[in-house]
């Protein structure tokens, strides 16, 4: 017999996208992309972006609450706020407290290709260490802030978050043809476990987010219900596959009239690029409806949402078109997945 008390559910920390903090009309709304995926007492976080520790607080949460950190992939608008987790977050630690472990996408390998677009190559960054995956990139983190924690380790006795946290990369199958260059997303790639514990079953699969690689998606599986969380992605026959009749199905959108607004008038090569970009790596709510429709989601939420400031009207007026649940979930929105019980239930 299990847990009846577990109500799992998401609490929509941030649902804003981008590398940016957004201006203008709704400027400030919404939070960097990350979600609090809650069973029973258990809180997991997929990605860490801007102001992820504020949001947890604001939630009823802490550090302390959260067992596992999952990152889909390693672009800054999902990780800028991953060393304030550790870092801050020492401070709410349990002693006795069990490492969080923080999973995600590996060592790409090579760097991506460049733009057609660029006349002259660009000089890449840190050639030496040019695509680290996430343990390297924690450990980097931890390591640019050594002042600060042997400070507190040697003079306030404080823990050290490397004995708390434990990062590790995902390891993708072999036999898949991955290539992060050549084939990046495999067509008819099989989902597979990343991460399972008493009260969840973690499974992903990768998805369509050129030019970074890997880039995933994620599946939570409980005894009382599923969330599948798109991660950021060209709509993607894999993303269907995974979140195959799953409760709740929490796509990426972007308002892909903002970006020819945004860049169509500027003609430099530089704009043209974040054109190409925005095309080829991101969805829109049309396209988000039509695969939660493939899937069988029974509830679509819409969140990392570009621009973070677009009217909520905007998004809304695609609900009709979409036959299960449709929400545009605010930032700290509460979204129950239990099979039963899939709505938005509240604000905290």
């Amino acid at each position: 017999m299990h847990n009846t008390t577990l109500k799992p559910h998401v609490v929509t920390l941030g649902t804003a996208g981008g590398p940016r903090w957004w201006t203008g009309e709704n400027a400030g709304k919404r939070a960097g992309i990350s979600t609090a995926v809650v069973v029973g007492s258990t809180v997991y976080l997929v990605d860490a972006g801007t102001g992820v520790g504020n949001q947890l607080m604001k939630a009823g949460f802490s550090t302390a609450d959260v067992r596992g950190i999952f990152l889909t992939h390693l672009h800054s608008d999902h990780t800028i706020d991953l060393a304030s987790l550790a870092i801050f977050g020492l401070f709410t630690l349990k002693d006795g407290q069990a490492p969080i472990h923080i999973i995600g996408p590996g060592d790409r390998g090579m760097l991506p290709p460049v733009s057609p677009r660029a006349k002259v190559p660009p000089t890449p960054l840190y050639p030496a260490n040019s695509t680290p995956g996430t343990a390297s990139m924690f450990s980097h983190l931890m390591q640019a802030y050594a002042t600060d924690l042997n400070d507190r380790v040697i003079d306030a006795l404080r823990p050290s978050p490397l004995d708390h946290f434990i990062a590790r990369d995902i390891k993708i199958p072999e036999g898949t043809d991955y290539h992060a260059n050549e084939n990046p997303t495999p067509e008819n790639f099989e989902p597979f476990e990343i991460y399972r514990d008493e009260l969840v079953t973690v499974t992903a699969t990768l998805v369509k987010h050129p030019p970074i690689a890997p880039a995933f998606a994620f599946r939570f599986d409980t005894v009382e219900g599923s969330v599948t969380i798109s991660g950021d992605t060209a709509p993607c026959e894999n993303l269907v596959t995974l979140a195959k009749d799953t409760d709740l199905l929490l796509h990426e959108a972007i308002d892909f009239d903002w970006v020819e607004r945004a860049y169509g008038s500027i003609g430099t090569e530089a704009a043209q690029a974040s054109m190409d970009h925005h095309r080829l790596s991101h969805t829109s709510a049309a396209q988000a409806i039509d695969l939660a429709e493939r899937a069988g989601a029974r509830t679509l939420a819409l969140h990392h949402l570009v621009p973070g400031t677009t009217p909520i009207e905007v998004w809304r007026s695609h609900a009709k078109d979409f036959a299960g649940t449709f929400l545009v979930p605010d930032d700290l929105d509460i979204i129950s997945f239990a099979t039963q019980h899939a709505e938005m239930v509240a604000s905290r």
